[in-house]
């Protein structure tokens, strides 16, 4: 993950939820819509400064970078230092994980994904929101066009290649809708006979 951009620029980050409070709210609302009711075992995997996990109820995030991580705190957000490809949570403990813009951000997004799979219980649901390859935001920067300090850390996939991705770490797909760029995909770990 490029921790060093989000360590550097956490204000940045987190001021363009305020700058851009429609798109944000309605992320959030998206993503509301979806996820199953927060319970004390429900974790978002990068948690960034709290700004969905807070408003959406959910008590623990996993956030490598410090300062991101302090300002989730501030949030009320339980916050554990962790990558998503090795999440320091135990084998079927999660109800529910939440990623928002964080796949793009993964070094390895299969492994974040089935680390995923592996802490939720039989039956578990994973709600990722990430912005697709596809996107003209995306594709402007892309071709150069705009120097976005957090866009140029990333590394962008479609909605088909991240639900391939949920599909090969053995969760089913519920749901996956595009709206304005951003992809919202629901997938369920199965119940432990389904899965051979």
């Amino acid at each position: 993950m490029p921790q060093e951009v989000f360590e550097r620029h956490a204000w940045a980050y987190d001021q363009w939820f305020v700058l851009h409070r429609t798109v944000y709210r309605a992320e959030c609302e998206r993503i509301r819509a979806v996820l199953p009711a927060p319970d004390a075992r429900t974790v978002e995997v990068g948690v960034g400064s709290g700004r969905f996990a807070a408003p959406l109820g959910i008590p623990v995030g996993i956030e490598p970078s410090v300062a991101l991580g302090q300002m989730a705190r501030q949030r009320g957000i339980e916050v554990i230092r962790g990558v998503g490809e090795m999440l320091p949570l135990k084998d079927r403990s999660c109800s529910s994980v939440l990623m928002v813009t964080v796949i793009c951000f993964f070094d390895d997004p299969a492994r974040a994904i089935a680390e995923a799979y592996r802490v939720l219980v039989p039956g578990g649901v994973l709600v990722a929101g990430f912005l697709e390859r596809g996107a003209p935001l995306i594709q402007a920067h892309l071709r150069g066009e705009t120097g976005h300090r957090f866009l140029s850390q990333g590394r962008f996939f479609t909605s088909v290649e991240v639900q391939a991705l949920l599909r090969d770490a053995g969760f089913s797909i519920r749901s996956a809708e595009s709206e304005h760029d951003f992809c919202v995909i629901v997938a369920e770990k199965c119940q432990e006979t389904e899965r051979v």
